[in-house]
């Protein structure tokens, strides 16, 4: 894991960090993770394999097709070598 410091924070959002994390029974620590986390996670986030699922209904393929486009070679990609 890595760390972080964060220099200059102005004391009114220190402050308003403190409150937040005492709100959510966490430390200020924690408190900064999960915000983190959730500004480059967020749960809204559309996944591609969802999004191919809804473009796959939306043209209305039919079962030939689609079982055609789920037999695919599930067989893990070797990595790749640099001599």
């Amino acid at each position: 894991m890595k760390n972080v410091t964060i220099r200059n924070l102005s004391d009114e959002v220190h402050r308003a960090i403190r409150q937040r994390a005492a709100a959510h029974g966490r430390s200020t620590e924690a408190e900064i993770r999960a915000i983190l986390t959730d500004a480059v996670q967020p749960a809204e986030r559309i996944k591609f394999g969802s999004m191919l699922a809804a473009a796959g209904r939306e043209i209305q393929l039919t079962d030939e097709e689609h079982a055609a486009l789920s037999n695919r070679d599930r067989t893990p990609a070797e990595p790749l070598e640099f001599e």
